[in-house]
């Protein structure tokens, strides 16, 4: 009854998360996109202190959007603000976080074989992380560097790929990615609860005394959100990582992090561009080729070559042998009658209790337990490498 009602809990959780990303990602999209393709104002409109404007048409009706330089003539009684959004996906991110990772911290945070923790060790470990990072983002933020978007870019995106790098060195391979996403999550949130909202109010105060704003705060709000709009593929990325064990589960996971994070933001470049009216669809073809680059350096070596390998200089491997190594190692989770603690119910109905059930995974099997180490979860039966070279061989037979 326990396990059912965590993973009903986690069902409502992850929905909300998800739900709350898209109106924070979708607002967040919008307003660069309305921010960049603002167009000069008729004479009329400049008079009265706006900056730019635009038309557009949606859902059967015409819409007029109108930026101010400063603040309008008169402050509108009703001002709405964008900020709950974002406090909302960081609340159920971590909330997530707590009820997959935290409370399951045995069986989903640490790796054995990695580091021998407790779940309290690992979880001081996760939490740490996160106040490391966003301690050293908020500190870069405030140093000459902010004024040199590029440098400032890069300069994170080393240290994000090196935070990816150090936990993959005590934390499961999915552990690491999810931190490494909530890091970079907290920092969004963070921007919008001590900088955005407090500039605005900064901003909202001075014009409901008939002042004009000190231009500083909403330059300061906007680089932050622009901050947001970079990082906001990468985190996409790293949500949807854990369903592809080729990037987490590679040997060199947290480089390939590093790498398709780069790749996320480049991206979104031409976008950001393009809404200025400057199209260089190279970035976006340079980007896709990079995507596919990343992909071909990592692919494994192909069956046919690994069978070829394997008659001409090993002996063939047995089914009998197969079978042992699967009833040892996978058959624990994977069974019509489990004896995980934790797995009651084979995982995505996957059952490996005879020969025809594991051959028709076969894919599967090469993908996350041969070519990565994704599988078993955690690693949690101890499979050893020479198992899964052997596993290997039988399968390209």
């Amino acid at each position: 009854m326990e396990a059912w009602f965590v993973d009903w809990l986690h069902l409502l959780i992850r929905f909300l998360h998800v739900l709350t990303a898209i109106a924070w990602i979708g607002a967040s999209f919008y307003f660069v996109w309305l921010d960049n393709s603002l167009e000069t104002p008729p004479q009329w409109k400049t008079d009265k202190g706006i900056k730019g404007d635009l038309w557009a048409v949606h859902g059967g009706g015409f819409y007029e959007v109108a930026k101010y330089k400063n603040t309008p003539e008169v402050l509108p009684k009703t001002l709405h603000w964008f900020k709950w959004e974002a406090y909302s996906t960081w609340l159920t991110g971590m909330a997530l976080l707590i009820v997959v990772f935290y409370v399951g911290a045995q069986s989903y945070l640490i790796d054995s074989t990695k580091a021998d923790l407790s779940s309290w060790q690992a979880i001081a470990i996760g939490v740490g992380s996160l106040l490391l990072g966003f301690g050293i983002y908020e500190g870069a933020c405030r140093t000459p560097l902010i004024k040199h978007n590029l440098a400032f870019g890069l300069v994170m995106l080393v240290l994000v790929t090196f935070m990816a790098w150090a936990l993959s060195q005590v934390l499961g391979d999915r552990a690491a990615y999810i931190h490494v996403g909530a890091l970079i999550g907290t920092c969004m949130a963070g921007n919008v609860f001590n900088t955005i909202m407090p500039s605005q109010r900064v901003m909202v105060e001075a014009a409901a005394k008939g002042e004009v704003p000190d231009p500083y705060y909403g330059n300061k709000a906007k680089l932050r959100s622009t901050h947001n709009n970079y990082a906001t593929i990468p985190v996409l990325f790293i949500m949807l990582s854990n369903h592809f064990p080729a990037t987490y589960g590679n040997e060199h996971g947290w480089l390939i992090l590093g790498a398709l994070a780069l790749v996320g933001a480049w991206a979104r470049h031409f976008f950001n561009l393009r809404h200025h009216g400057k199209i260089k669809p190279m970035i976006l073809v340079s980007a896709l080729v990079a995507f596919f680059a990343i992909g071909w350096i990592i692919k494994p070596a192909s069956p046919s070559a690994q069978a070829a390998t394997s008659s001409a200089e090993l002996p063939r491997v047995t089914d009998v042998q197969a079978l042992t190594i699967v009833g040892q190692r996978c058959t624990a989770c994977h069974s019509a009658n489990p004896t995980d603690s934790v797995f009651t119910a084979a995982p995505a109905g996957v059952m490996f209790d005879n020969l025809d059930q594991i051959k028709a995974m076969k894919d599967r099997i090469l993908a996350r337990s041969v070519h990565t180490h994704d599988m078993p979860f955690m690693n949690k039966t101890a499979m050893t490498d020479e198992e899964r070279e052997l596993l290997g061989r039988w399968l390209a037979q």
